[in-house]
């Protein structure tokens, strides 16, 4: 267990030092700051919120305390557990919880709109601080627009700058990727097969 948390606290600071200079973070103060990502997602806002509300199909497992994702669960209603099982599996294959983290609290959810959550992520969970994530949906014909803001404030003895910047790139990165969900490979588009295409291709000589 101990093993496990020094791995994520070690990927998530290796991850502060990596990620380019210019980043989101539309403010700071000299006790907390605010990182800011927004975009648009080609689905309808149910489509979206029912996704968005299951961070196991797109939360980064890095960003967990034991490595997988299927271990991730959020009850979208008020204080309801952004959480994660840390289980373990046994030699005939019985898996079993050994415990459990919060991430974050639900604060306020409405359906297919917004869900805000109250949690310090990563490495700001051992420190002083407030984070409240909000994430918030806005229709937009046939599509979504996804706002995603976090905010955090308190004292903390990681340097604010290196780990605001490391912040901003694990919620820009987790928006991305529950936007991935719904991008249609390219191969999908494509005609099945090649009497298909063929029979395309003849059609635009004719």
């Amino acid at each position: 267990m101990m093993l496990k948390t020094m791995k994520y606290l070690a990927g998530s600071l290796l991850l502060i030092t990596a990620l380019p200079a210019v980043a989101e973070v539309t403010n700071s103060a000299a006790n907390g700051f605010t990182v800011k990502h927004q975009a648009t997602i080609a689905a309808d806002a149910d489509a979206v919120w029912k996704a968005m509300i299951a961070p196991n199909r797109y939360w980064n497992p890095d960003h967990s305390w034991t490595g997988n994702a299927d271990n991730f669960y959020l009850v979208p209603q008020a204080g309801g557990c952004f959480c994660e099982l840390i289980r373990t599996t046994s030699e005939d294959n019985i898996r079993s919880s050994d415990g459990s983290v919060q991430h974050m609290r639900v604060i306020y959810a409405h359906n297919g709109k917004m869900l805000r959550m109250s949690g310090a992520l990563g490495p700001l969970q051992g420190e002083a601080v407030v984070g409240t994530l909000t994430m918030a949906l806005v229709p937009a014909d046939d599509k979504t627009l996804v706002h995603f803001e976090y905010k955090v404030g308190g004292y903390m003895e990681l340097p604010l700058e290196q780990i605001s910047v490391g912040v901003d790139g694990v919620i820009g990165e987790q928006l991305s990727r529950l936007a991935a969900l719904f991008v249609v490979p390219e191969d999908d588009a494509a005609p099945e097969d090649e009497s298909e295409a063929d029979s395309t291709a003849d059609e635009a000589e004719d």
